[in-house]
C-alpha cells in the first residue's frame, strides 16, 4: 500500500483540521495515511509515496512554530527532493495583503528550489471567504485524486 504522509503547520488548529478532514479520502483511495505535527525530514516520502503540505501562515507571512525546525533543516541541509511527489494546502487571511498565504508561498519556492515535483496546482484558503477552511480542502483533494491518477485501490 503506497505511501501519504500530510505534513502539518497550524498556529490555531485549522491546518490540522484540514489534515484530518482529507486523511479518509486518500484511505479510501487506497494510501496508508499519517499525519505529522511536529514535522522531520525523515517524514518527507520518496518515489513511491506522496506527501500533502497543510501549512497555514502566521503573522506577516510566517510558518507556524511547529513548523519552523521543518523548513529551518531544509534550507540548512538542503536535500535533493527529486523523488518528492507532493500537493500543497496553504491557509491564509486575505486581509492581510501581500503576505497572504506566505507560508504556503514560501515553502512551494523551497521544495521547488530542492527538486520537488508538485502535483496539480496549490490550494490557497482565504479565511476572509471560507469560514471552515475544510470546506474549500475537502471537494479539491477529490478532485486531486482525480486529476492526478492517484487512485490505487
Amino acid at each position: 500500500m503506497p505511501k501519504l504522509n500530510i505534513l502539518v503547520g497550524t498556529m490555531y488548529g485549522g491546518a490540522l483540521d484540514v489534515a484530518e478532514q482529507v486523511k479518509p479520502l486518500f484511505e479510501k483511495a487506497g494510501y496508508s495515511v499519517e499525519i505529522m505535527e511536529q514535522p522531520t525530514l525523515n517524514d518527507l516520502t520518496d518515489r513511491d509515496g506522496i506527501t500533502l503540505f497543510c501549512v497555514s501562515t502566521t503573522g506577516s507571512g510566517d510558518f507556524p512554530g511547529n513548523f519552523v525546525p521543518f523548513v529551518r533543516s531544509l534550507r540548512d541541509k538542503s536535500p535533493s527532493l527529486a523523488e518528492l511527489r507532493y500537493g500543497l494546502i496553504a491557509l491564509g487571511d486575505s486581509s492581510y495583503g501581500d503576505t497572504f498565504c506566505g507560508a504556503g508561498r514560501a515553502l512551494d519556492s523551497v521544495l521547488e528550489d530542492h527538486g520537488a515535483v508538485r502535483l496539480g496546482e496549490r490550494l490557497e484558503v482565504d479565511a476572509m471567504e471560507t469560514f471552515m477552511a475544510d470546506d474549500a480542502a475537502v471537494p479539491w483533494v477529490e478532485q486531486w485524486i482525480e486529476s492526478q491518477q492517484l487512485k490505487v485501490a
